[in-house]
């Protein structure tokens, strides 16, 4: 069950209206994978997504949470965007769910409004557009780099979808 304050995919749910920040604060992005978490914040003005740092995550352990308030605290996080994995299909499946629960569970350590929004091929374009920044041959193979960079891909997609509202 999703709550109310929830919206998926870019649309609210149940029709309430996406929820609102203060113009000047910034907005976290995670991109929750099997192995790694990647993290992107937004600009103050809410206007530009940027690759901030990959978590190590281990199978069977608790997400790192600590880790990620620190930084929602250094950075003056006032909201966050969850990639949601969706299929092919269009349907929510067993990594959806885990994704939710990650993202809840954030929600309730922080009390900071959670959004999930649609994640469908965000890795592969972060592999995709990583050569076209100049980046060496090893570091356009580091994996974590590319969490990151799927992570502000989903933000910037946020953001835009926000701005043309």
């Amino acid at each position: 069950m999703t709550p109310d304050h929830v919206a998926d995919f870019g649309r609210p749910v149940d029709g309430d209206p996406p929820l609102q920040t203060d113009p000047m604060s910034r907005i976290l992005a995670v991109d929750y994978g099997e192995r790694r978490i990647g993290v992107a914040i937004s600009d103050p003005t809410g206007t530009i997504a940027q690759p901030l740092l990959t978590l190590q995550r281990r199978r069977g352990k608790r997400p790192p949470f600590v880790r990620i308030i620190e930084v929602m605290t250094e950075w003056g996080i006032e909201m966050i965007v969850v990639g949601l994995p969706i299929q092919a299909d269009g349907e929510e499946g067993p990594a959806a769910e885990e994704v939710r629960s990650f993202g809840d569970g954030l929600h309730r350590r922080t009390q900071v409004a959670v959004e999930y929004w649609d994640e469908r091929f965000s890795s592969a374009r972060a592999k995709r557009d990583l050569p076209n920044l100049g980046l060496g041959a090893t570091a356009r193979r580091d994996k974590g780099r590319i969490d990151a960079m799927a992570a502000a891909l989903i933000l910037q997609s946020y953001l835009d979808a926000q701005r043309t509202k």
